[in-house]
């Protein structure tokens, strides 16, 4: 039970997380929205001013007003379109500033009481999840910031050197990565180095070519034909792995009275490292007809596999989204001839 309600509490925190990274990139969006704004209230200004001018143009040529009468009216209108593109210009940085001012809360709201969901308790260290009232004044200097790890793509795997694309389906054997991730900045005073960390579960899958599925001879697991048609063949292999990354890239700082940021918003990233971590599970799943009758079967078992993984990663993105590479350096199965380590391609989802 009690293990359950921890689960349940991670759950609840990761989506929470990933909520407030949400609002976060929202805020984001509508202060570039903003201040694009800006450059529009200019030209309607001035356009509406120019307008205006001509209509005072074409009543002087008509006798209507005098040069004088004209060049006053001229000037009465200058001042107003000028006065308003002050005023709607404040307007909108008001809005700018209380969008920046509020940002440590994910949404706009003047109410620091609110009820929040964070780790540690309400000191930050005596507890894992923690619900209460959201009465901290904002860090001024915040080294770390957390992310939800989210991947999947392509999955093989590498035999003497060379891609087993004639072993296993290249479009069918695909991989998926959930976790989090904690990232940290090195130095006190410079942002352009960055240390990633964190855990995360990740499914590698293979598909066998040629109606071919994996059996366990006892000491060595073996790639045999199936004796029936098989419609699906797919292996999964369950890591739990804790991933390091040491990353680079701009960024841009960000300087206000009580606090300063290091924003990598729209920048280039790129992390190189490794993971390490223990096997979880491994399954097979095969799908035939027999004599008419569909036959599905699930098989759990050892395999003969690693127990323990560690490989190299590396990924290169911009925003929130990276393109994403990573290598077992173990091999997939122990004692077996033939040694295959698991290579993956894939697109990351994490950068900001």
């Amino acid at each position: 039970m009690r293990l359950i309600t921890l689960c349940t509490a991670i759950t609840v925190w990761v989506l929470s997380m990933a909520v407030t990274q949400a609002q976060e990139t929202e805020i984001l969006n509508k202060i570039e929205v903003l201040e694009a704004t800006k450059e529009r209230v200019v030209s309607e200004e001035k356009e509406a001013l120019k307008v205006t001018v001509e209509g005072i143009n074409q009543r002087l040529d008509l006798g209507e007003i005098t040069e004088e009468e004209a060049s006053t009216l001229k000037q009465r209108e200058a001042e107003k379109h000028a006065m308003n593109i002050e005023n709607r210009l404040a307007i909108i940085d008001n809005k700018i500033e209380l969008l920046k001012r509020n940002d440590d809360v994910g949404v706009i709201n003047d109410d620091t009481d609110r009820l929040v969901l964070r780790i540690g308790g309400e000191d930050d260290d005596d507890a894992f999840i923690w619900i209460g009232k959201n009465s901290r004044a904002r860090k001024y200097d915040r080294r770390t910031t957390s992310d939800f790890v989210f991947a999947f793509g392509l999955n093989n795997v590498i035999v003497d050197g060379e891609l087993g694309d004639d072993m296993y389906k290249l479009g069918g054997s695909r991989f998926a990565e959930l976790g989090w991730a904690w990232k940290t900045r090195v130095f006190k005073e410079s942002n352009w180095l960055r240390v990633k960390y964190g855990f995360s579960f990740q499914f590698n899958g293979l598909k066998p070519e040629d109606n071919q599925y994996f059996v366990d001879t006892g000491s060595q697991t073996e790639l045999m034909t199936y004796p029936l048609e098989l419609d699906k063949s797919k292996f999964r292999v369950d890591n739990l792995v804790f991933p390091v990354h040491f990353e680079v890239g701009p960024s841009k700082k960000i300087e206000k009275d009580t606090y300063f940021r290091y924003s990598t918003h729209k920048k280039i990233k790129l992390g190189v490292g490794g993971y390490a971590g223990f096997r979880l599970g491994t399954r097979q799943k095969l799908r035939y007809d027999d004599m008419g009758q569909e036959i599905k079967e699930k098989q759990k078992g050892n395999f003969n596999a690693n127990n323990f993984i560690y490989g190299l990663s590396a990924y290169l993105g911009w925003r929130d989204t990276a393109l994403y590479v990573k290598y077992d350096l173990n091999t997939i199965f122990k004692d077996n001839p033939v040694e295959q380590r698991n290579i993956s391609l894939g697109l990351r989802f994490d950068m900001d």
